[in-house]
């Protein structure tokens, strides 16, 4: 790369930040992980050119790290899928995007030479459960939990950066399809009661794909009622690949939705999936079941939104996987 960056990866070791790291070190950049753990980051993004003690938080030693820097890329947040949504970690889900934010945004403001780009992840989660209506940037958010955090502590948070003259890019993600690593643990309650018991064990799937596929590995695999509701996904690679389109082209700013040009029904998906893995889409899961085993986090697959990546469209980004059976060929197979 002819003018190798200094970049700042918040969340660096998830599945999505390691695809990313891996990309900006091979193409020459240096990349510089924010962790909470920066021992055990260096075994898992190696060739970093610095790992840096960082959690949300207002201020800390590591604000010093944001001067300086070219780019700031924000992936951290608490896990959506980690445990149950009680009320006590739905709080945690929105304060830690919320502060998390808030402070890289306030040490851009404390720097003296800020960074030129600022991408934060969001969902598409923040235009809420929308039927069939097509949904683009322009669309209006929704105001069901999800949309809340994205809107408030996600997008409100980042566009403070705007103010202080820093390029700043919303990418609105759909399901991401592949960067899993090792066994995963859903928080999965046989008894529908509490989390005593470990979740059940799942492999390269990660977040929402995971709970798509989960019935197939029971042989009993089918849409998850009402089968019609949309949803937006995008391959690792395509949305690292908006990362870095994010932090190369100028034009790009403001809310630019992170998803393939072609969402699906979660009929035509789960259908989708049963090809790709060769087993039948036979039962459909009835929502209660589904929500019985992980709570309201059911909610995520059982509505959805039809999001269009127009703007990526727009600045000619080419999807590497516009459709999906491909792009589950390349991850479940």
């Amino acid at each position: 790369m002819s003018n190798p960056k200094r970049i700042i990866v918040t969340g660096a070791t998830g599945h999505i930040g390691r695809a990313l790291c891996r990309r900006l070190i091979e193409r020459g950049d240096a990349v510089v992980v924010f962790s909470r753990d920066p021992a055990a980051a260096r075994g898992r993004v190696p060739g970093a050119a610095e790992y840096v003690a960082w959690k949300p938080s207002l201020e800390g030693p590591w604000a010093a790290a944001v001067d300086g820097a070219d780019g700031v890329v924000h992936l951290a947040a608490a896990s959506l899928f980690e445990r149950r949504w009680s009320a006590e970690y739905k709080r945690e889900i929105f304060e830690s995007r919320q502060i998390g934010t808030r402070g890289l945004v306030q040490a851009m403001s404390q720097a003296q030479r800020r960074p030129a780009t600022f991408v934060c992840i969001t969902a598409v989660g923040y235009y809420g459960a929308r039927g069939d209506e097509p949904l683009n940037e322009e669309s209006p958010p929704g105001d069901d939990f999800l949309a809340q955090v994205c809107r408030d502590a996600w997008e409100k948070e980042a566009r403070a950066a705007e103010q202080l003259g820093v390029r700043t890019v919303l990418l609105r993600s759909g399901v991401v399809i592949g960067g899993g690593e090792g066994p995963r643990r859903l928080p999965i309650d046989l008894r529908g009661a509490s989390l005593s018991r470990p979740g059940l064990v799942l492999k390269t799937e990660e977040g929402a794909l995971a709970l798509l596929v989960l019935p197939f590995r029971f042989f009993a695999g089918g849409p998850i009622l009402p089968g019609t509701q949309w949803i937006s996904w995008i391959h690792i690679d395509d949305i690292v690949g908006l990362i870095l389109k994010a932090l190369d082209d100028e034009r790009m700013r403001g809310p630019v939705n992170a998803t393939a040009p072609e969402p699906l029904t979660n009929r035509d998906f789960v259908q989708t999936i049963g090809r790709v893995l060769g087993r039948p889409a036979w039962l459909p899961v009835p929502k209660f079941a589904l929500r019985l085993l992980v709570g309201e986090m059911a909610d995520m697959v059982t509505t959805g939104q039809r999001v269009i990546p127009k703007r990526a469209l727009e600045l000619d980004y080419h999807f590497r996987y516009p459709s999906l059976e491909p792009a589950l060929r390349d991850i479940l197979t």
